[in-house]
C-alpha cells in the first residue's frame, strides 16, 4: 500500500492567504466548492487559501493528519465516452474548531484578508433557533454562529464598509442567501445588537443565492486501491464525483472581478446571473422531471437505478422523448439550445457507470414531486400545444399505479407523507372503476394545489392509460409511443 498522503508530495504547494472562511468539511464542499477554488488558483491567480470550521461538534482528524490536502476523483459520461480524472487539491489552509477553541474562531473572523464565506450545513442547516445567545461559545445553530462571526468582524472594523463579506450559501433550499441574510438580522433583534450592525449586514455583504449541481458520493471503496495506486499515496479522504458540475450564483457581474470563474482554462459551468430562477426552472423541469417520471416506470418494470433504466431500450427511450418532445416544448421562457444541451448533459449523467442512484431513493416524496416536477410541464404543453403531452401523462398514471403498494403480488417499500399514502390506498380500496380512480385523485385540489378534473380531456386518457398498465401492457404502452 503506498504512503500515507502528506506535505511530502505536494512539496510546491502555495499558502495562499486566508480570504475564504467555509464552514463544513464534509464531501460536497471537498468535491464541488474547494475543487473550484484549487482551479481558480492555479488557472486564474485567485490567490485564496480557505479555512474550514467545523460547524458541529467534533474534529477533521483525517484532514488534519492529511495537512488539509485530499485528493478528488471525478468520472463521467463526455461525448459518449467514459472518463476519470483525479486532483490534489491544496486550496484548504487550515481548520478551526469552534467547540474547542472560540477564541480562534472570533480570531478568524477579525483577519482583514477574509472576503468570502461559503457553507453547506445540509438543508436543514439554515434555521433560526431563539434559544441561541450572542455569549454561547459557540450558538448552537449555523446562522447563529454566523451572525456571531459577523458582529465580530463588525466591531472589530468598526462597521466598515470594505470589511464586508460575499456569502455564498450551498445549502439545497430556494433562495439559501436570502433567508440566511433574514435569519441573521432576527438574530440582531434577539440579541439586541445596535441598529449599525443590522445596517452593515445589509448594506456591506453581498448575500448570493445558488443553486448546486454535482453528485460528491464520497470515498470510493471499491476503486480506492486501483486509484492509490495510480497515485502513489493512500488517501483517506478521497472524494469520488461526477465530473458533470453546474454552479448559478445570483449577483450582480461585478462578482466575476473578484471571484473570477470565467477566467479559467478549465471550462468551468459556473454562471454569474441576476435571476436564478430560471435556471431553477430548468433543473426542475429536465432533471428532476426526468428522474421522476422514470422512477414509477421503472419500478412497475423491475428496474432498480437509473444507470439500469438508461440500459432498458424502451425506457429509456421513452423517457428522452419525454424530455425532448414533450418537456422542453413546454418551457417557453428559455432558449430551446439552452434547454436541449442541459438535457443532453443529465442524460451523459445518467448513464455514468460509477453511480449507482436507486430508483426507490429517488421515490421519496413522490406526490410532492409530481405536483412540482411533472404536472407544471403537463400544463405548460396544453398551453403552449393545446394537447395533452401523452408521455407525462403515462408517467402520473405509473405513479398512482404506484402508490397502490403493491405490485403484481409484491408490496412496495414507498416513502411518504402517511397521510398522502393512506389516501391513495384508500382510493384504491374504495374506487368502483379506474374511470372513478382517477376522477378522485384528480379531483384532490389539495393535493395537487388544483382541480385536476378541470384539465380537458385528463381524466379519459388517464383512465385508459391506467387500464392497459392494469392488464400488464405496460412495456407495450411504452413502445407505442416510440415516435
Amino acid at each position: 500500500m503506498p504512503s500515507p498522503l502528506s506535505s511530502r508530495f505536494c512539496p510546491r504547494r502555495e499558502r495562499h492567504p486566508e480570504r475564504i472562511v467555509q464552514f463544513g468539511g464534509g464531501n460536497f464542499l471537498r468535491g464541488f466548492v474547494d475543487w473550484v477554488v484549487d482551479v481558480l488558483n492555479d488557472e486564474a491567480d485567485f490567490g485564496s487559501g480557505i479555512v474550514i470550521v467545523k460547524a458541529t461538534p467534533g474534529t477533521y482528524d483525517a484532514l488534519d493528519e492529511q495537512d488539509c490536502l485530499f485528493t478528488t476523483y471525478l468520472h463521467g459520461i463526455q461525448a459518449g465516452e467514459f472518463v476519470e480524472e483525479t486532483r490534489l487539491i491544496s486550496a484548504v489552509n487550515r481548520t478551526v474548531y469552534p467547540y474547542q477553541d472560540f477564541a480562534a474562531y472570533l480570531a478568524l473572523a477579525r483577519q482583514p484578508e477574509v472576503r468570502f464565506i461559503f457553507s453547506n450545513t445540509t438543508e436543514s442547516g439554515i434555521v433560526y433557533s431563539a434559544a441561541d445567545r450572542l455569549l454561547d461559545e459557540p450558538p448552537a445553530s449555523f446562522p447563529a454562529k454566523l451572525t456571531r462571526f459577523l458582529y465580530e468582524r463588525y466591531q472589530h472594523f468598526e462597521g466598515a464598509s470594505t470589511q464586508g463579506c460575499v456569502i455564498i450559501p450551498t445549502e439545497l433550499i430556494v433562495d439559501n442567501a436570502t433567508r440566511l441574510r433574514e435569519i441573521i438580522l432576527q438574530y440582531a433583534a434577539l440579541w439586541r445588537l445596535e441598529a449599525g450592525f443590522s445596517e452593515w449586514i445589509s448594506a456591506h455583504n453581498i448575500f448570493c443565492n445558488t443553486l448546486v449541481d454535482r453528485i460528491v458520493s464520497g470515498f470510493p471503496q471499491a476503486d480506492a486501491v486501483r486509484i492509490f495506486d495510480q497515485l502513489g499515496y493512500e488517501d483517506r479522504l478521497l472524494a469520488a464525483g461526477e465530473i458533470y458540475h453546474s454552479w448559478i450564483i445570483e449577483a450582480e457581474r461585478g462578482l466575476l472581478e473578484e471571484f473570477p470563474v470565467d477566467k479559467t482554462e478549465t471550462a468551468l459551468n459556473i454562471k454569474v446571473v441576476d435571476d436564478a430562477a430560471p435556471y431553477r426552472t430548468i433543473k426542475v423541469r429536465l432533471l428532476n422531471g426526468a428522474h421522476t417520471s422514470m422512477v414509477p416506470l421503472g419500478i412497475l418494470l423491475g428496474i432498480e437505478s437509473v444507470r439500469e433504466a438508461m440500459e432498458h431500450e424502451a425506457l429509456a427511450s421513452f423517457i428522452s422523448e419525454l424530455i425532448f418532445q414533450e418537456v422542453i416544448p413546454s418551457v417557453s421562457d428559455i432558449p430551446r439550445a439552452e434547454l436541449e444541451a442541459f438535457a443532453r448533459d443529465v442524460f451523459d449523467r445518467f448513464r455514468n457507470p460509477n453511480i449507482h442512484h436507486r430508483l426507490l431513493t429517488i421515490a421519496l416524496n413522490s406526490a410532492s414531486k409530481v405536483k412540482e416536477r411533472l404536472l407544471p410541464s403537463l400544463h405548460g404543453y396544453l398551453a403552449e400545444t393545446g394537447e395533452l403531452p401523452e408521455r407525462l401523462v403515462i408517467a402520473f398514471a405509473a405513479f398512482i399505479r404506484l402508490y397502490r403498494g403493491e405490485w403484481q403480488g409484491a408490496s412496495i417499500a414507498l416513502n411518504d407523507d402517511p397521510e398522502v399514502l393512506a389516501w391513495f390506498r384508500t382510493q384504491w380500496a374504495e374506487a368502483e372503476s379506474l374511470d372513478a380512480l382517477a376522477q378522485g385523485v384528480l379531483g384532490n385540489a389539495a393535493l395537487w394545489e388544483c382541480d385536476l378534473t378541470d384539465v380537458p380531456g385528463l381524466a379519459p386518457m388517464l383512465t385508459e392509460i391506467l387500464r392497459e398498465i392494469e392488464a400488464g401492457e405496460l412495456l407495450t404502452l411504452l413502445r407505442r409511443t416510440a415516435t
